[in-house]
Parts: C-alpha cells; sequence; structure tokens
C-alpha cells in the first residue's frame, strides 16, 4: 500500500506545478532545441511526460494484481487456441498481434499495452479539458480511477478514451467524436452508452426538458423489467450472472448529491454561461440518476463511471469560479482533506473487497 501513497502523492506534487495556461508572455522566448515551444510549454509537457512514466511503470511492472489478473490470462490462452472467449474482437486481435510478436506466454507485455493506452488517454483528456491540470489530476488519484484501472483493463481503456473523446463533443466535432468511440467499441461496447448520454448532456434545461427528464426517471422506478429486456439484448451474457446483483453504490448517490448541491450555490458564476460547465452538471445528473434509479442494471458502476468521472473537471471549474476568495479557500480545504480521505478508504476497502490492489506486486522484485 506505501507504494500507492507515495506514487500519489509524488505525481499530485509535480501536476501541481503544472501551470493551466501555456500561452506564454511576450517576453518568454522559444527554449532552446524545442523550436516552438516556450518554457512553460516545455516545463509543463516535461511534468507530464514524469507523471505518465510513473503510472505507467506502476501499472506496467503489477503482476497478479487485481481480481481478474489470472481469468485474463485464461483469456489470452484460449485466444491463442482460437476458442470462444466473451472479450471483443478489437481485444482480441491486439492479445493475437502480440502473441505473434512477443510470444504466446508473455502476457505481461498485453497488460503493459493497455496501460500505456489507458494511462496515455487519460492524461491527454486531463491536459485538454482541465481548468487546472493539477487539481483534476489530484480528483482523478483520489477518486481511485487509476488504481480501479488494474482491474477491468478493458473497461478502463474505453473510459479513457471517451473522457478523451469529449473534447471533440465540445468543439461541435462530432465526427471525431463519433469516430473515437466507434473505435473504442471493438474493446468494450459498453462505451456506446456515450453516443447518447454523452450529446443529452448538451442540451439546455427548459420546462420541456425537464418534464421528459422527470417522466424518464420515473418509468427507470415503475418499468425496470422492460429495460432489463432491452439491455439483456445486447448483453445476454450478463443476465442472471454474478455481476447480475441488483446493488448500486450508495457512495457514488452521496458524491453526485454533494457536488450537485456545491454546484447550484454558484450556479451564476460557474454553470449558468458556461456551456462547457454545464455540460459537466449535466452528466452529474446523469450519474445520479443512473445509480439512484437503475440498480436493475449488472454491474451499474461500469455505466456510472463514464457520467461521474467527469467531477474531475466539474469540481475545479466550480472553485475556480467562486467570487470571493475566502469561500474559495474554505471549499479547495475541504475539498482536498475530502479527495485524501476518500483515497484513504478506497485504499482501505482494497485490502477486503476482492479487488486485490493491495498488497501491490511486481514481477521485477516479486
Amino acid at each position: 500500500m506505501a507504494i500507492y501513497i507515495v506514487l500519489a502523492i509524488v505525481t499530485c506534487a509535480l501536476a501541481m506545478l503544472v501551470e493551466h495556461r501555456e500561452t506564454a508572455p511576450a517576453t518568454d522566448n522559444v527554449s532552446y532545441p524545442y523550436v516552438g515551444l516556450t518554457r512553460q510549454q516545455l516545463k509543463n509537457r516535461t511534468l507530464r511526460g514524469v507523471i505518465f512514466c510513473a503510472l505507467f511503470g506502476v501499472s506496467a511492472c503489477r503482476i497478479a494484481i487485481g481480481h481478474d489478473y489470472w481469468e485474463y490470462t485464461s483469456i489470452f490462452s484460449l485466444i491463442e487456441q482460437n476458442r470462444h472467449v466473451s472479450t471483443e474482437f478489437g481485444f482480441n486481435w491486439l492479445v493475437r498481434i502480440c502473441h505473434f510478436i512477443f510470444g504466446a506466454d508473455n502476457y505481461i507485455v498485453i497488460f503493459a499495452i493497455v496501460a500505456f493506452f489507458t494511462i496515455f488517454f487519460f492524461i491527454k483528456a486531463i491536459s485538454n479539458q482541465a481548468d487546472h491540470f493539477g487539481c483534476s489530476f489530484f480528483l482523478f488519484m483520489a477518486f481511485g480511477y487509476y488504481l480501479s484501472s488494474f482491474n477491468s483493463i478493458r473497461y478502463y481503456l474505453v473510459l479513457a478514451v471517451a473522457l478523451y473523446s469529449v473534447k471533440y463533443l465540445l468543439k461541435k466535432d462530432y465526427v471525431r467524436f463519433v469516430l473515437c468511440i466507434l473505435l473504442a467499441a471493438p474493446f468494450h461496447m459498453a462505451v456506446l452508452f456515450v453516443l447518447l448520454a454523452y450529446p443529452l448532456a448538451l442540451l439546455k434545461w427548459n420546462k420541456w426538458s425537464i418534464s421528459i427528464v422527470g417522466v424518464f426517471t420515473a418509468s427507470l422506478l415503475l418499468f425496470p423489467n422492460v429495460y432489463r429486456r432491452l439491455i439483456f439484448i445486447f448483453y445476454p451474457f450478463y443476465e442472471n450472472s454474478i455481476y447480475d446483483t441488483g446493488e448500486t453504490s450508495t457512495v457514488n448517490i452521496v458524491r453526485c448529491i454533494g457536488i450537485l448541491v456545491f454546484a447550484l450555490i454558484y450556479y451564476k458564476s460557474a454553470l449558468k454561461d458556461n456551456r462547457r460547465n454545464m455540460f459537466y452538471f449535466n452528466l452529474n445528473v446523469e450519474a445520479l440518476i443512473v445509480y439512484a434509479c437503475c440498480s436493475f442494471i449488472p454491474v451499474v458502476s461500469r455505466i456510472g463511471f463514464f457520467l461521474n468521472i467527469f467531477h474531475i473537471f466539474l469540481i475545479p471549474a466550480v472553485l475556480r469560479s467562486i467570487p470571493k476568495k475566502g469561500q474559495r479557500i474554505f471549499f479547495m480545504v475541504i475539498v482536498i482533506l475530502a479527495g485524501i480521505g476518500y483515497y484513504a478508504l478506497f485504499l482501505h476497502s482494497c485490502k477486503d473487497d476482492g479487488t486485490r490492489i493491495v498488497p501491490y506486486l511486481n514481477w521485477i522484485l516479486n
């Protein structure tokens, strides 16, 4: 567990040194020998590169970490034997290519490659969309998204791509947004959900949209079996499986409600005339609806994470919009303490919740 704590402290400290604006003053000269880069841009890229290497190193060197680690090695073996597996064709072809290049027994390389692209897209997304890289990165680590990527590696890969793709959606570059999602879908089909959820979050609130959301939310509570039948048309293997438990996440419901209230307190300064922040706010509303009303969805968090991961952008955006300095400092302290507490509880829960993230083992020393 110590390595996770040290990793979080070091990477978050480095992230805080990243300047959220890369536009250098007129007096800043281009840095030699990196033609076209200012000193600040070079510093930012170097810091982000070090952070990436630290996260990738810990992830790529792990062995037997994650409850599905050995399950995936079995899948790799079945793919090599051309036997049927439940994983999507894109992931299967990645495994076949790795087997061809590195050998069928070198499963460590496959985990490393998936980790590389997962972390790459997470860092790129935070770099592109965060108001403050350090604050968003801190929340990314504190909420456990990085450590959770040690499990369900296909899912977290497409989650990272979905997070990255939003930059195109916000720029109204819908073709590239859809293309990103379609390229990710062959690795985990759950990502197709965002083709509906993300564009809906761009809609403006009015009496009609509020009414429609209210009716839809009520239908989730009144007719869960109808939605279950629709879900199992596309994902039949989840029905009555070990994942079809009807459980939800109280922690995520509380988190969504807290952030909802916090954002509404500063609605005028943070949300009213800000299309991007309203998009993040609407995704939080969608996440709350999913967690509170959709316990009939197997592994509901796999849908919820596509929505509530944008908390890492919404919270810093609201913090920066607070007009009074005293209030801004107060809420910053609250967020930092809450993040540290959340991370501590997450690590503590990993001892007993079956995720097998603790203790950390690696193929170098173990």
